[in-house]
């Protein structure tokens, strides 16, 4: 399991540095483990980009289902992503039906089929970024309805965040996730998105959703007070949400050619100071 695990931290490494990153400051205990519900997050998000097509990613999902459900063809040993998830699973005792339902969640990236509503993309993003600040919740304090409510609200921040900053990626390949009452509220053609069209229009649109991130970034903070001071490690990403939101915010951000990044010593540096001042 060892070389497993080592896997699933080499692939956040590459693929999902922030998260990866954060996870440095978890207890050396619970880390492996959180690499390797991260690993499975990454695999899962990546199958639109592997799959020749939706019936190709179908089949990718189907097979992580049958993974979780233990009877994936040729078993788990030869993915070791599988392998340390399904430890990870048994050892820590952890929810299947949360890991179910992100895999579900993701059907939606399989497909070009526009962000329905806003009900919809919160509930996209609640069973993907939510879901994995819950889980890594539980490595450290179990599970609670106190952190079941504040990694949704965690969720909500960090995932409209990181779709924002994905916009232009996604229109690249013909999908848009921003919610389609939002765009058509402030008068928003989905043409001009897959365009990589900029107008005010669409600008007031993304003001809106990066007012509902710092709506949830706020009520993070409230609603951690609730829970035990040993859980703070896992809400550590959030501390980057504040200065990818800020970016957006200066004049002149056009979503298409303004690079939303933070170089990594500073990343590491606001990680650092954040894990310093936690209880």
């Amino acid at each position: 399991m060892r070389d497993a695990y080592a896997h699933c931290e080499a692939l956040i490494r590459s693929e999902d540095k922030d998260r990866f990153l954060a996870a440095l400051f978890l207890p050396p205990t619970v880390r492996p483990h959180a690499f390797a519900l991260y690993a499975f997050n990454a695999e899962i998000a990546a199958v639109r980009g592997r799959a020749r097509d939706p019936l190709g990613g179908e089949i990718r999902l189907q097979w992580w289902r049958d993974a979780l459900a233990g009877r994936a063809a040729g078993g788990v040993s030869g993915n070791p992503i599988a392998a340390a998830l399904a430890d990870t699973v048994e050892k820590k005792k952890l929810p299947i039906d949360m890991l179910e339902r992100l895999i579900e969640a993701r059907e939606f990236d399989l497909h070009n089929d526009p962000m329905p509503s806003s009900t919809a993309f919160e509930a996209y993003v609640r069973l993907t970024a939510s879901s994995l600040f819950e889980l890594i919740g539980i490595l450290l304090v179990g599970r609670g309805t106190a952190l079941t409510a504040a990694a949704g609200h965690a969720g909500l921040a960090y995932g409209i965040t990181g779709i924002l900053r994905a916009i232009p990626m996604h229109a690249s390949r013909g999908q848009i996730y921003l919610p389609a009452d939002l765009l058509a509220h402030h008068h928003v053609d989905h043409s001009e998105i897959l365009g990589g069209s900029t107008n005010q229009a669409l600008l007031d649109a993304l003001a809106a959703m990066r007012e509902k991130a710092w709506e949830h970034f706020a009520e993070v903070d409230r609603l951690l007070s609730a829970l035990p001071p040993t859980v703070q490690p896992a809400f550590l990403p959030l501390v980057l949400v504040n200065a990818y939101l800020s970016r957006m915010e200066r004049s002149g951000y056009d979503p298409f050619t303004t690079p939303i990044e933070i170089p990594q010593w500073r990343r590491q540096w606001m990680l650092w100071r954040a894990a310093r001042r936690a209880p």
